[in-house]
Formats: structure tokens, C-alpha cells, sequence
């Protein structure tokens, strides 16, 4: 069992994070401005086990056009869009959207965005047709890794595999070491700062346990967050990604889907409309554990030879 997450569908509205706060019981992390769009929680946490990210995007890949050409004092390199932009038809005297004896002005013109409309920011229906700004979001959770490199390094066993395949902390086992935290290719396993211990979404295990939803995918009102099973998932998100490309998205792709990646595949994976470091996320995770049985082995030869030549010089002495 797992999720998937659609971030094409994904509005942004939070109800995720706060369902998850409500059910989880998960205290509070803040209300901070933090300068980026409407994100007030910056990451995943220790408080805060759903994410919703929010990445501006000015210029998708493909579209839009450079705000200036050559050096500042040049010319429009949009001079249609600067038109607009000025709301005049009339001569100005120069270059629309480029002010005469002002290169650090010229160097910033704007570009028209388009009027207020009543759909997503930079949605014309069309790739074509699509303005130069856009807003990406995305609900972010831990991963579930299938090769989990938290799971292999905890000491006390308070990190398990579930009946489910998801990966759950006992918090009344941790004992604060923090070694799953350095553990995480994605860093997602958080200590809190009052007690010291581990804490990370458990994809509701006292709910599936019981034949529920988790509780992010219940409030999600445009079921961009998917329960279910994970073979049946990922064949929804193939034919998802199928139809977003023949729609004009030739970005959609998926992310932590691969059974034969580093980690072995995610129990939690994503459809991502760019590159996955637009969204925080490592492009090639790596479970964190993967040489430790190489090391153990050079280990034990290297002790085994240190032995034999220590019986050596000893018998050697002996003579």
C-alpha cells in the first residue's frame, strides 16, 4: 500500500497537512512567513509530516520569452508584451517597456501576464498560449522506501516494516541517537527539539489498520493524494503522465516510481510537471546503506590479515 501524489491537480489548499496535524495529533509548526509564495512551513519536520511546497515559476522550460536583449539599453526582446504591458497603443518615444536614460530600469521591464482570469496562474488552455508564470505545488511526505536506510541503521529496533510495507517509528522505543536522520536521502526524519525523539508520517497505520484512508488523502478535495495499492497506483500514474503529454506538458513525469532505483522504489511517489530539484527533491536518491556489506566484508579480511600476521611475527619471534 502507498500513495500517489498528482502534483498537476494539486491546488495547494493544505487541507493535507492540516488533516494530518488533526488525526496525528501533531503539535503545531509555527505560522512564519517565510518569503517563499504562500509556504509557511518551509519543510518536512518533526511537526510537520505533509509539506505543501509552492515554487514560482516565471519562465517554464519552453515558454515565455528573455526580458531584454543584448545590453540593457537595447531594445525589447519582447517588444508585443511590453506593449501591453504600457495599456498604449500611442508612440512613447522609445521601445515600449524600455524608459529612456534608465538602463537599470530598462534591465528590469516587465512582461505582460495576462488579465485576472478565474483559472490557475498561466493556464490559457493550451501550451501555446500559456503566460509567463505559473505556480507549482506539491504535497510532500515521506517516502516509505522500499530499501529504507533509516530502518537499517536504528539500534533499538523503534523503526519497523509494517503488514502494509510502509516504514513506522515507535517513539516510545527511540532513544533520540538520530542516526536514521543522517540516515534519510531525502531528509525527511526530523527530531523534535523538546524530547529529543524521531517523528515522520506512518501513513496513518492506526487507520489503514482499520480499513480507513489515511487522513490526507481523505480531505485532499481533488484527490491529488491517491491511497491504494501500489502495483494499481502506478499504473493510474503511467496513463496520468500519457495524458498530460498529449495535453501539452512534455515535463509530467514521474518521481520514486522505479522498483530498481536507489532505494528500491518509494511507497509514497509523485507525478512532477519539472525536474525534481525545482521541487527540493534529490534527482537520483541513493539509499544510504547500500556499500555497508562491501565495508563489513574489506572489514573482515583486513582483520583477518592483520590477525595472521600478527600469528606470524609472533611464531616468527618464537624461533
Amino acid at each position: 500500500m502507498g500513495f500517489f501524489t498528482d502534483t498537476s491537480v494539486c491546488i495547494g489548499c493544505k487541507a493535507c497537512e492540516v488533516a494530518c496535524k488533526e488525526w496525528n495529533g501533531v503539535p503545531t509548526s509555527g505560522l512564519d512567513l517565510l518569503g517563499m509564495s504562500y509556504d509557511n512551513t518551509g519543510a518536512l519536520t518533526a511537526n510537520s509530516w505533509r509539506h505543501v511546497a509552492f515554487v514560482e515559476q516565471h519562465r517554464p522550460d519552453g515558454h515565455g520569452t528573455p526580458p531584454a536583449g543584448g545590453n540593457p539599453t537595447d531594445a525589447s526582446a519582447s517588444a508585443a508584451s511590453a506593449a501591453r504591458s504600457a495599456g498604449s497603443t500611442n508612440p512613447t518615444g522609445t521601445e515600449p517597456g524600455v524608459l529612456p536614460g534608465e538602463p537599470a530600469a530598462a534591465a528590469r521591464m516587465t512582461e505582460f501576464l495576462g488579465m485576472p482570469a478565474s483559472g490557475p496562474p498561466g493556464r490559457t488552455g493550451s501550451a501555446q498560449g500559456r503566460s509567463d508564470f505559473r505556480w507549482l505545488m506539491m504535497s510532500d511526505v515521506c517516502k516509505h522506501c522500499t530499501r529504507a536506510g533509516c530502518l537499517d541503521v536504528c539500534p533499538t529496533g523503534a523503526l519497523f516494516r509494517t503488514e502494509f510495507g510502509t516504514v513506522v517509528v515507535q517513539e516510545d522505543i527511540c532513544n533520540g541517537c538520530g542516526y536514521c536522520v543522517s540516515a534519510c536521502p531525502y531528509g525527511v526524519i526530523d527530531r523534535r527539539v523538546d524530547d529529543g525523539r524521531v517523528w515522520k508520517c506512518t501513513l496513518c497505520y492506526d487507520r489503514i489498520g482499520a480499513g480507513l484512508t489515511p487522513a490526507c488523502a481523505q480531505a485532499c478535495p481533488t484527490e491529488s493524494i491517491q491511497y491504494g495499492p501500489l502495483d494499481e497506483l502506478r499504473e493510474r500514474a503511467a496513463a496520468r503522465v500519457a495524458t498530460l503529454r498529449e495535453r501539452g506538458e512534455p515535463q509530467a513525469r514521474l518521481y520514486g516510481h522505479d522498483p530498481h532505483d536507489g532505494v528500491g522504489g518509494d511507497g509514497a511517489f509523485f507525478l512532477l510537471l519539472d525536474e525534481p530539484e525545482v521541487y527540493g527533491l534529490p534527482p537520483d536518491p541513493q539509499v544510504t546503506t547500500r556499500d555497508l556489506p562491501a565495508m563489513w566484508r574489506r572489514a573482515g579480511l583486513a582483520a583477518l590479515a592483520m590477525t595472521a600476521a600478527a600469528v606470524g611475527a609472533f611464531l616468527g619471534g618464537r624461533r
